[in-house]
């Protein structure tokens, strides 16, 4: 049986060991990178490969830190359905001209992530009615998934699983110990209690992920047009999501242009 948490006996301390459980992780083989927000198709970005993985640098401060072939590079990348279907990257929305926003989540037994779904959950129907895709991403396997989409609840055919973190990886999303507690951006969630224990009505850590070094992953937001990458933010620590308002309206003002 799932083991459940009451969410009216959240504390600061049942907060603190969900976000941060005992594991011994390794490091990540990809190193921290900066990236920084712009609404605009990305551009002169240079792709370069070193020993220790692949490494994205911008030449200009106010390109985010990925290639500007960046739909090429995530588009063969290789993930799940909730249901356990293999799928690419490039077939969740249609290069052309659709628009989509991909929310990677940190994992599927995260608390915050399900507070960022339950806002997802809620945003749909204004995304939907703006021609744009919603597609969340988390990690771990497809059933762990489902554990969410059934229990928050949230729709199936919007989520998708990524266990071995492929996508996180190529996006260069930020990993490890530090990013989960010890970043200030990690006490953010705290001010959103009221809307966590919401999302934690049906909560299980069993969709935790059985990799336990899962859990140090960090997620972001994405917002493509086509094959343009019109949006991108790391998030900094637990929690740190982007606000869907602001990811709102700049769907609209890509829509129009």
């Amino acid at each position: 049986m799932a083991k459940m948490i009451n969410p009216q006996s959240l504390t600061l301390n049942t907060c603190t060991s969900l976000i941060f459980p005992s594991i011994h992780a390794p490091k990540s083989l990809f190193p921290s990178q900066s990236l920084a927000i712009s609404t605009k198709p990305i551009s002169k970005i240079r792709y370069t490969r070193s020993l220790i993985g692949p490494s994205f640098v911008a030449k200009a401060s106010t390109a985010a830190a990925v290639p500007d072939n960046i739909t090429d590079v995530l588009g063969d990348v290789g993930i799940f359905t909730a249901t356990g279907e293999p799928v690419k990257f490039e077939d969740l929305w249609d290069q052309k001209e659709g628009m989509a926003v991909v929310a990677l989540l940190r994992h599927f037994g995260c608390f915050c992530c399900w507070e960022l779904a339950e806002a997802l959950k809620e945003s749909k129907e204004r995304f939907d009615s703006a021609g744009v895709k919603l597609i969340a991403v988390g990690v771990g396997t497809p059933n762990k998934a489902r554990l969410l989409a059934e229990r928050l609840p949230f729709p199936l055919d919007c989520l998708y699983a990524d266990p071995e973190r492929k996508a996180y990886d190529v996006l260069g999303l930020y990993y490890g110990l530090g990013r989960t507690f010890f970043n200030p951006a990690s006490a953010k969630v705290f001010s959103r209690m009221e809307a966590v224990k919401k999302a934690m009505k049906n909560y299980t850590i069993e969709a935790t992920p059985d990799d336990r070094s899962g859990v140090l992953q960090q997620g972001g937001m994405f917002v493509f047009k086509g094959n343009q990458l019109l949006y991108a933010r790391k998030d900094e620590g637990t929690g740190d999501h982007a606000p869907l308002d602001d990811i709102f309206d700049i769907c609209c003002k890509a829509s129009t242009v």
